[in-house]
């Protein structure tokens, strides 16, 4: 019985696809044998507002770390709630009224952190010369959602100057896209926090109409929600995040250039943008007052009811949980000089879990 010999270059092949597969199981027993990763990852969820700064700062700053809160960049704060929801984020930086929604509903969250304030603005096209409360009438106004402080801010002027709130006409309008619908005339303004209103300032499309500070004092824009069962299972994780995020606030107002250099690519805008924001007028953003107060919160709340956006009582109280930003006003007072510093020494940190007990 003759054998038929293979072909060389068969032969070479053969051998190619045995070398792969062996490859090929080697990998898979490393993978279900070898030493796993060790690290774990807290996702947040944000949008490229100031008032979301800490976001990208922590990320930035924790992306080599055992612990690793990775930043999740959203296009609108809608679908960062329903992410939330769903259980795809741990924690989001994400508009006070939404938060609350989501409390109402059920969600099982925490309040322990406010973003930066004085960062919002409300911007009129240029070419309307609108000076006075009274021009507002019939004009159309965005705001990023309905369960946002930009609405019941807006709502709140009006009632301010005895307007009657259904002479300017309200749409919802996600933050990235307001600039261009103020250009095309899709809208006459739109009210929202920075750097999107500068977008239209720096670019001559849009005035500043007014700061949201001038209508409703210490105005909180966003809040850092994190699931009850995040605090129950790892508190230390939130406290160290919380603390990273306001710690890093003040590192960047001390710090803005080198701030603005990291933040910008992951909003994914012109550097020059957010200098801009930074820097008109120089000195308005708040980086201390990061503590959740459950009367702030209930002020928000009330005026949901004002505007049918609450029906009922919840008890807000409930949902704020502020021993962390406490902890971490205690013991880390003083100026932060330098980025990694930003994060908790583990001396440092045992103090601040002493003061939970």
């Amino acid at each position: 019985m003759s054998m038929q010999l293979i072909p060389k270059s068969k032969g070479i092949q053969i051998c190619l696809a045995a070398f792969a597969w062996l490859v090929v199981i080697t990998a898979l027993h490393l993978y279900y044998n070898g030493p796993r990763r060790t690290g774990s990852i807290v996702r947040m969820g944000y949008m490229p507002v100031v008032t979301n700064l800490a976001a990208p700062l922590v990320d930035y700053v924790t992306r080599s770390d055992k612990l690793h809160f990775e930043a999740v960049k959203f296009s609108s704060f809608s679908d960062m709630g329903q992410a939330f929801r769903s259980g795809a984020i741990q924690a989001a930086f994400i508009i006070a009224p939404l938060a609350i929604r989501l409390f109402e509903q059920g969600t099982e969250l925490k309040v322990v952190y406010i973003g930066n304030r004085n960062e919002s603005t409300l911007v009129m096209r240029a070419d309307l010369h609108i000076h006075s409360p009274s021009q507002l009438a019939g004009k159309t106004i965005a705001v990023p959602l309905r369960y946002s402080g930009h609405f019941l801010a807006l709502k709140r002027y009006l009632r301010q100057h005895h307007l009657d709130e259904s002479e300017v006409n309200i749409v919802e309008v996600p933050p990235p896209d307001m600039a261009a619908a103020l250009a095309s005339k899709q809208i006459d303004g739109y009210f929202v926090g920075e750097p999107f209103a500068s977008e239209a300032i720096a670019a001559g499309i849009g005035k500043r109409f007014l700061n949201a500070e001038s209508i409703w004092p210490r105005f909180i824009c966003n809040v850092l929600i994190v699931r009850t069962q995040l605090i129950d299972s790892h508190p230390r994780w939130v406290q160290e995040l919380v603390t990273a995020a306001a710690r890093s606030g003040f590192w960047a107002e001390a710090h803005p250039d080198q701030a603005i250099k990291i933040v910008s690519p992951y909003w994914g805008m012109d550097p020059r943008l957010v200098a801009y924001a930074f820097s008109h007028p120089a000195g308005r953003f708040r980086f201390d007052l990061y503590v959740p107060q459950a009367g702030e919160l209930n002020e928000m709340a009330r005026e949901m009811r004002k505007d049918n956006l609450m029906h009922g009582h919840i008890d807000v109280d409930a949902m704020v949980e502020n021993r962390f930003a406490l902890a971490t006003r205690r013991y880390f007072a003083g100026p932060v000089d330098n980025l990694s510093s930003i994060e908790p020494s583990p001396l440092k940190g045992l103090l601040m879990q002493a003061a939970q007990r």
